[in-house]
């Protein structure tokens, strides 16, 4: 009887031990699941605000901020409808220097998606470009604008830049 009380208390302590491990294993894994959200979250805040930053660099003409969003290794590529591509933030800026040098136009944006992974991500906006006067004439193109952004020593830099007309003034 004295055996079977001691492989009776041996049991009992092993399936404490195991219940024990079980909880603080299923608690380890709730706190890595939440810690991933967290980070998850983190990584989406600040896409979208880097996305915003460039967005609201190129309404405001504002080239200094607009290349902090680029990419410190020089990555970029931007896709303009009827145009070669044009590779490097080097050749990104050089194209809005002289963009921004052109008086009285106007660029409004909205964010229509965004997905974001751990060190990739792309925003999907859409652009409205105006100008008052285009060869007599008010112009418009409205336009679907891809960006995609990577995340380099804890930051987020646009690497592509990728535009599409939907709809221009100048459209029979």
């Amino acid at each position: 009887m004295e055996t079977l009380k001691k492989i009776g208390i041996g049991l009992s302590f092993l399936l404490f031990i195991f219940l024990a491990y079980s909880c603080t294993e299923s608690a380890q894994n709730e706190i890595s699941k939440e810690s991933k959200e967290m980070d998850n979250a983190h990584n989406e805040k600040t896409f979208h605000a880097t996305l915003e930053r460039h967005l609201n660099a190129v309404s405001n003409r504002d080239l200094d901020v607009l290349k902090s969003t680029m990419h410190p290794k020089g990555k970029m590529q931007l896709i303009l409808p009827a145009t070669e591509i044009m590779n490097g933030v080097d050749a990104f800026m050089n194209y809005h220097e002289e963009w921004f040098a052109m008086p009285n136009w106007t660029f409004e944006t909205k964010i229509l998606n965004i997905e974001v992974g751990e060190s990739h991500g792309i925003g999907i906006t859409e652009v409205v470009y105006k100008e008052p006067e285009r060869d007599g004439k008010p112009y418009f193109n409205r336009m679907t604008v891809s960006y995609a952004l990577e995340k380099y020593e804890g930051s987020w830099y646009i690497i592509k830049d990728h535009a599409s007309s939907i709809e221009k003034s100048t459209d029979k």
